[in-house]
């Protein structure tokens, strides 16, 4: 027998054989998706996808929540990220779109920023700059202190998903499946008035739990607006909520890292929460025109209180 005859031989005897699939190929276990072994996958469509989304948000009139947040600014494309870590912060919402966000500094606690918006215009307040700035939500043209491109409704949109524009926009769905992840994407495209499509946004789900795992929003171009992600999903009076929640805005070069303490949802939070008047003595600026500094008190420097008079 010659030896080039010999792997032909074995080959021919694996297919003979009752173990042909010992011979050909090799089974392992997929154990990638969160723990040592393989969770059973849940199946759903396009349909009850969308109808989650619109439970999720339904089930949410307001809330008052106490956090834990991690701003950072900078971009990965810079490769240069600044993190401020420790910062406790109050987060009020009230539908349809009200939303105040207190965070304080580390140690200290003393205001580090108060921001609130009601939808369409927002105000904030920087102490530390002696700055109250005001303006729309949209930002134009970003400012080179990144802090300043914080707005509260980029916060609302990621913690309250929208629900899906099933009458304007097409929608489809992707099943993302393979050893290391297991997630349904429903894909969010707009058709513009000269019929392009534009991919305006997509949403993750879960295939163990079917919970929202990560939301992408994207400008006209494609390019990512902001890169939400959702995990420790928990019932806060009864309300699923996630309880991490990661916030990446590439554009705006900042994210927000948030982890709820305590959340009260539900209860009612009232017209004066979300009221934001400018303190004495700081600089105005509304965004897209310079700075206003407040004009000096008259009067001789030094000058004697005055007493009440006779």
């Amino acid at each position: 027998m010659r030896f080039g005859h010999v792997p032909a031989a074995i080959l021919l005897l694996c297919l003979m054989s009752t173990g042909l699939s010992s011979c050909l190929a090799r089974r392992r276990a997929i154990s990638g998706r969160g723990g040592t072994s393989t969770p059973n996958l849940l199946v759903a469509d396009k349909a009850s996808l969308v109808a989650a989304v619109l439970r999720q948000y339904n089930a949410v009139r307001d809330f008052n929540a106490t956090v834990d947040m991690v701003p950072a600014v900078g971009s990965a494309e810079k490769n240069q990220i600044t993190e401020f870590k420790d910062v406790r912060a109050f987060i009020l919402f009230r539908k349809p779109a009200f939303i105040r966000v207190i965070g304080l500094y580390p140690v200290i606690r003393s205001k580090a920023f108060d921001m609130v918006s009601d939808g369409t215009d927002f105000e904030l307040y920087l102490p530390g700059k002696n700055r109250f700035l005001t303006g729309r939500n949209e930002i134009a043209a970003p400012s080179k202190s990144k802090l300043e491109n914080l707005r509260p409704e980029h916060i609302l949109n990621a913690l309250l998903v929208r629900p899906l524009n099933t009458t304007q926009n097409k929608l489809l769905l992707e099943n993302l499946t393979d050893e290391d992840s297991a997630y349904y994407i429903l894909q969010e495209i707009r058709v513009t008035p000269d019929g392009q499509l534009e991919l305006q946004r997509n949403i993750w789900f879960n295939r163990v739990n079917l919970q929202m795992a990560r939301q992408l929003t994207f400008d006209a171009s494609g390019n990512i607006l902001s890169d939400d992600r959702y995990s420790q999903w928990r019932a806060y009076d009864n309300v699923p909520f996630p309880k991490h929640i990661e916030i990446n805005r590439p554009r705006d070069e900042y994210g927000v890292v948030i982890d709820i303490v305590k959340m009260d949802i539900n209860k009612g939070v009232s017209d004066d929460r979300f009221v934001l008047t400018q303190p004495p003595g700081t600089t105005l600026q509304i965004v897209g025109q310079p700075p206003v500094t407040p004009p000096k008190k008259s009067g001789p420097p030094n000058a004697p209180p005055q007493g009440p008079r006779s």
